[in-house]
């Protein structure tokens, strides 16, 4: 048997330098999730800039992740979410999880994406407007399970594209708002069809059109929420719920979902088309340009 001498002082190095690698795989650990994921993958860390995207127990989990600016969708996030379905539509997982790191599960579209827009009435750059609705399309066409857990506060597109999961879990301190009358905007990611479905046509223009902010009890009560956690527990309970519902058979869960969607996948892409018709009709509109001038007003005295 070969033996191994160590000086002493190359052995307090050694145990030195072991115990730093330790703690650096203890950081990296927490960064990928807010719940430890020890057997997580760690090959996608470096390749997304605004999300943590991880794999484990037959689930992929895509978690937004800029906390410092409420997770708004940035151009960028939405590019990488965009990405990270593509990949999960492929790989190994039984389900995919979309969350929020921090706070906010996300205060929506970024609306430093407006400074994309063409100032002149008579002219549009499409590209912003084509990179929400491909993202919108990725939802809509996802070949799997899709499960919201709705960590916080939801706003915007990131409400609006909840009636596209097949499951969303809430923490009960998660809210849900669309202001696109005070932005001078209209509902996009299929609600305006998907809304009115779900919670009836009374309820879905109060939250629409109005700008009803809804408690994850009532966005419950109106069936776009599944079911509703006490926060201190809810990511240990919905995480036991969706690692139970991982041991299933993959095909049979993929087929069935895709059984019960696929009836709807073309309304939905026609109801998408045209929704975004009228947001680009409406990008440079009077109202509208000056909803975002006061938006960035009013951040600028904060």
């Amino acid at each position: 048997m070969t033996e191994f001498h160590f000086t002493p002082k190359k052995y307090i190095y050694n145990v030195f330098m072991a115990r730093e690698e330790q703690k650096d795989v203890y950081l990296v650990s927490n960064l990928v999730s807010s719940e430890p994921d020890k057997h997580a993958r760690r090959d996608n860390l470096s390749k997304y800039k605004t999300l943590q995207v991880n794999y484990q127990d037959n689930i992929t989990k895509i978690i937004m992740n800029r906390p410092e600016k409420k997770n708004a969708l940035s151009l960028e996030m939405y590019n990488e979410i965009i990405c990270a379905l593509d990949e999960a539509g492929k790989d190994d997982s039984v389900l995919t999880v979309l969350t929020g790191y921090g706070d906010y599960f996300s205060s929506g579209n970024d609306l430093n994406n407006a400074k994309y827009i063409s100032p002149k009435k008579d002219e549009i750059l499409k590209t912003p407007l084509e990179v929400v609705r491909n993202f919108v399309c990725k939802f809509i066409d996802f070949p799997k399970p899709l499960i919201a857990m709705v960590n916080g506060p939801a706003i915007g597109i990131a409400t609006t594209i909840l009636g596209l999961f097949d499951l969303v879990y809430a923490s009960d301190k998660a809210t849900f708002n669309t202001p696109f009358s005070k932005l001078g905007q209209h509902p996009e990611g299929c609600s305006s069809y998907t809304f009115p479905k779900i919670m009836g046509l009374a309820k879905a223009t109060e939250v629409l059109v109005f700008n009803k902010t809804l408690t994850a009890r009532e966005a419950c009560d109106l069936g776009l929420v599944t079911e509703v956690f006490p926060d201190n527990t809810f990511q240990k309970e919905v995480w036991s719920k969706l690692r139970a519902y991982a041991t299933l058979p993959k095909n049979c869960l993929t087929l069935s979902k895709q059984l019960i969607r696929n009836v709807e996948k073309e309304k939905l892409h026609a109801v998408c088309e045209k929704e975004f018709e009228l947001l680009a009709k409406r990008a440079n509109s009077e109202d509208s340009l000056k909803a975002v001038q006061l938006f960035f007003q009013r951040k600028a005295k904060l």
